[in-house]
């Protein structure tokens, strides 16, 4: 029975991720398998890898046959490498104590470009974070300075309504003092009897003066 090492799709569109399995090469791709030792997710950065090394590496020298991309995950964890570091073993080229060691320093270099990589991204992140507060900054900014402009503008043509509206009322006033000036004072009833009595009384008074005057003549004669 041909054995492949592959990818079986999972998740929704759009976001999707992976299991590694270990399958018959004849069954359909998310059909049965006949062990899972691991799971890949493309959607962070970097890829996130979850496997089972021993087993992988176990199915690998016993003949199983990865696909391309399954491939590519098992070189970037080393499993490729340390099957190559076991025949060099087996071949009597180096001892264990050897092929461990150059596995150990190939994956403290890999760990550490890992650890780059997300102080990159994480960096990077920051940066957009730091340049989208910017540029919501500077909105803000324009925005406030549009509102105190209408503000400004509202300000404005309220002081001059209301400057209007007092130049109007004190012209009005004017108006109306000039027209009061210019029309002659109404008398009342009342003010209009004193007046024709006090006429009367003036009228009546020379004569009066007159008659006590030759009262007076006469009686001197």
């Amino acid at each position: 029975m041909a054995v492949k090492i592959r990818l079986q799709r999972h998740g929704r569109k759009g976001y999707a991720y992976y299991h590694i399995v270990i399958a018959d090469s004849r069954a359909p791709r998310d059909g049965k398998f006949i062990e899972r030792i691991g799971s890949y997710n493309p959607n962070t950065n970097p890829a996130t890898v979850d496997l089972n090394f021993e087993r992988a590496l176990y199915w690998l020298n016993v003949g199983a046959q990865p696909t391309d991309t399954t491939r590519n995950i098992l070189s970037r964890e080393g499993v490729l490498l340390m099957k190559h570091l076991q025949g060099g073993v087996k071949k009597g080229a180096f001892d264990e104590a050897e092929a461990e060691r150059r596995f150990n320093a190939w994956k403290e270099n890999k760990d550490k470009e890992i650890s780059k990589t997300k102080e990159q991204v994480e960096a990077d992140k920051q940066a957009k974070i730091k340049e989208r507060l910017k540029a919501e900054q500077e909105i803000h900014k324009a925005k406030a300075k549009e509102l105190a402009a209408k503000k400004a503008e509202a300000l404005e043509a309220q002081a001059e309504a209301e400057a209007e509206k007092a130049t109007e009322e004190e012209t009005a006033e004017k108006v109306e003092e000039t027209k009061e000036a210019k029309e002659p004072v109404k008398e009342t009833p009342k003010e209009k009897e004193i007046k024709e009595a006090e006429k009367e009384s003036a009228e009546a008074a020379p004569a009066k003066k007159e008659a006590e005057t030759e009262k007076e003549v006469k009686k001197e004669e």
